[in-house]
């Protein structure tokens, strides 16, 4: 795993996964699953909506296609494909709730994309109206949706607003104009800096930027006018995310070639200049790549042990079902996963004939839920223990033993009973919990599967 004659910066720069899931999706057992299986999972954990579940919905239509992105698009100036969409998902919530059998109780909606805000203002209340409608809200239901700069107006937040949204995110990437033409990807700080302030007048809580380091044309000097002109806004979270090359998976990303990246050595320079900006302006490092003042309710989430992490990222809101709906979407239920197709044309065909577009998934053995409760310790609280008999196996234990090339490092302290990520290992957050991959180091891939890790 570590080759101790280089610098730490180069050893562990490998294939990394995010780790927004364990198994990780390439490691899902498909032969065992079953969409019955996934249901039986689905209804037994769900415990009759007490705890209250988290839906996430993918809204995947975009105007026009930045090179750099990784989700799952459909790129259209088309509207008219708006309603279709819209009647699917909530179709789709039908079959759900059909089978769960009693009245779910939502404690987060997520409209993530693709750009949701391509959809109306209007639309988007038919879409929220139908998913809560049957339903019944938790007393601390959160609603957030990602939004563009150039096409989110001041009708979609105020009727948002409305709605019960209070977390808005802007995907601004980088300012610097060289960059934004060769992603294609094109916003100026006005646009940005007009919708922050009308959001906040409005009302909302919580607003985040995406911020990108790494992407093609960038420099050092480029991406520090990029983060201060970012503090001038004082958003209350930044997500600062390592950009992901995988043109084999996303051909948009083979516009630019891999001579027109930051070297490894310029990329790693990226990050820790953003990363100091970002302390320096008050922000405060939580989880991995993540940002926020403290005064944020994911600041508060993190300092209570609160802080958990799913297919939407890191959030406050703790529930052990999520539904994904729309295309490509990713259900979680704690002791399975599913996925739906990545086709709009076959997901509508499929949802339209009363079936769940569920493509492929996992279930979770006792061996993976121990693991996952691991990797979610690290990724959320940055410690895990095994004091109990029920947190060891003998993944674990061959996972101590990968860790303690990592506490030699100084990225972990390594004791008896616990591991603690160290400050200095924050920025190696993905290798820490790849040491406890175990279906990882049980398949090791013949291929690159992941993003490099930084």
């Amino acid at each position: 795993m570590i080759n101790r004659s280089i610098n730490n910066d180069d050893k562990y720069r490998v294939a990394a996964p995010r780790y927004t899931s364990y198994p990780t999706v390439p490691f899902w057992n498909l032969e065992e699953f079953n969409k019955n299986k996934w249901l039986n999972n689905l209804i037994d954990t769900s415990d009759k909506g007490k705890e209250g579940l988290s839906l996430y919905v993918h809204l995947p239509y975009c105007e026009s296609l930045c090179t750099y992105c990784g989700c799952n698009t459909r790129i259209t100036k088309n509207h008219g494909v708006e309603i279709p969409y819209i009647n699917a998902v909530l179709k789709e919530w039908e079959i759900y709730r059909a089978h769960l059998g009693f009245k779910p109780q939502i404690k987060e909606i997520h409209l993530g994309g693709g750009t949701p805000t391509f959809f109306s203002p209007q639309n988007l209340e038919l879409l929220i109206n139908g998913l809560i409608g049957s339903s019944s809200l938790h007393k601390d239901a959160a609603f957030s949706i990602e939004g563009h700069p150039n096409n989110t107006t001041e009708e979609h937040l105020i009727l948002l607003y409305e709605l019960g949204f209070r977390r808005l995110s802007l995907g601004i990437q980088d300012f610097d104009k060289k960059v934004q033409v060769i992603i294609n990807r094109i916003q100026t700080y006005k646009s940005v800096e007009l919708i922050t302030k009308k959001a906040r007048e409005i009302g909302y809580q919580s607003i985040n930027y995406d911020l990108i380091y790494g992407l093609p044309l960038q420099t050092v000097n480029g991406l520090s006018k990029t983060i201060e002109s970012v503090l001038k806004l004082k958003p209350d979270r930044i997500a600062f995310y390592s950009y992901a090359h995988v043109p084999w998976i996303k051909p948009g990303q083979r516009k630019y070639t891999e001579n027109e990246l930051p070297s490894a050595e310029m990329k790693k320079n990226l990050y820790e200049m953003g990363r100091r900006l970002l302390t320096a302006g008050e922000y405060l490092e939580i989880g991995m790549d993540h940002f926020v003042l403290k005064t944020d309710s994911l600041y508060y989430a993190e300092l209570n042990g609160k802080l958990h992490r799913n297919f939407m990222g890191y959030t406050e809101q703790f529930s052990r079902v999520l539904i994904g709906l729309g295309v490509s979407s990713i259900s979680d239920c704690w002791t399975a996963f599913a996925q739906n197709v990545k086709n709009v044309e076959e997901y509508i065909r499929i949802v339209g004939a009363g079936e769940l577009p569920i493509t492929k998934g996992h279930i979770l053995n006792d061996k993976d839920l121990v693991i996952r409760k691991h990797i979610l310790n690290l990724m959320c609280k940055g410690y895990t223990s095994w004091k109990n008999p029920e947190e060891m196996n003998e993944n674990v234990t061959q996972s101590i033993e990968r860790v303690k090339w990592l506490a030699q490092d100084g990225l972990v302290l390594l004791s008896e009973h616990d591991v603690r990520v160290t400050e200095y290992g924050k920025r190696f957050l993905r290798n820490i919990c790849m040491a406890f991959d175990a279906r990882l180091w049980e398949n090791v891939p013949n291929e690159q599967l992941f993003s490099v890790a930084d």
